[in-house]
């Protein structure tokens, strides 16, 4: 059977947190189509995440395998669209952006060249009907991703402006169809997020009530670390683990830290410089 397993908290970096050291014990061995020969079967389970306020603080876990300027390039890339022009399946490139197919979702061949602004649609639907149940947005193109080398693993989202105590907040659900706990499912929930944000802000300005972002659920039909990734995570998060605090305002000694540490904010800041310097490149991760 494969193990559904169900994670809860305030925060991004908890509920990821949580949800690995849940999948580690919880989880199942799966092959999958990446093995290597002598390589562990990954871990593998279904996985519920619930983030309650996913920009309270510490918003950042220290442990996922990337820095800080990349969160900042992904961010930009789900919710700006800054790599939609690396989509070239021809030239055996990207196959898709998130951004792309949330906002410009076409058909590949199609003559018209229709495109569907998906995001726009969720804000125009939720401003005008807070409660409805239609907001969605698809990435999966049943036609063309299963014969592409890299179809999408994130398939849905899907969104809902609740009131409670005189506060209305967006809130999403994400459901994704695979994922790379380890390596990805920081930088996707942190750049989701983003998303949500930016919508609950154009919704605000769109109904003229203040709208920010509510609860985060994220829904993973194979939530899994590949086996070739088992070393490094027990050296680098099962260690921090063991050795440090979950926050402390002494970084040496804490597992997350703020997104408004100077540290963060300067790591944002290198991103951005690095975006720029792709843009007038033209070149991928150009560094200086």
């Amino acid at each position: 059977m494969l193990p559904v397993i169900r994670v809860e908290g305030n925060t991004v970096a908890e509920v990821w947190e949580r949800s690995l050291v849940e999948l580690w014990e919880k989880g199942i061995s799966v092959r999958t189509e990446y093995d290597s020969p002598g390589v562990a079967e990954s871990r593998d389970a279904t996985m519920i995440m619930v983030i309650r306020d996913p920009f309270s603080e510490p918003r950042i876990h220290l442990g996922f395998p990337g820095g800080l300027e990349d969160l900042e390039k992904y961010r930009q890339e789900v919710v700006n669209g800054v790599h939609d022009h690396w989509i070239n399946p021809a030239e055996k490139k990207w196959t898709y952006t998130y951004h792309d197919r949330l906002f410009n979702y076409r058909l590949p061949e199609s003559a018209e060249k229709m495109h569907v602004d998906q995001v726009d649609y969720l804000v125009r639907k939720l401003s005008d009907v807070p409660y409805s149940r239609r907001a969605q947005a698809v990435t999966w193109i049943p036609f063309y991703d299963p014969l592409t080398y890299d179809p999408p693993c994130l398939q849905r989202i899907w969104c809902r402006v609740l009131e409670h105590e005189g506060h209305r907040r967006l809130v999403m659900n994400v459901h994704w169809r695979s994922r790379d706990a380890y390596r990805a499912a920081f930088m996707n929930i942190f750049g989701l997020t983003c998303l949500q944000k930016f919508m609950a802000e154009r919704i605000s300005e769109r109904s003229g009530v203040s709208v920010t972002a509510g609860q985060y659920t994220d829904i993973t039909d194979s939530y899994h670390i590949y086996g070739d990734s088992f070393d490094d995570f027990r050296k680098r998060f099962l260690t921090m683990m063991e050795k440090r605090d979950f926050y402390n305002e002494d970084r040496l000694r804490s597992r997350s830290v703020r997104s408004d540490d100077p540290v963060a904010v300067a790591g944002f800041e290198y991103g951005r410089q690095l975006l720029e310097m792709e843009r007038k490149t033209g070149k991928k991760g150009a560094t200086s």
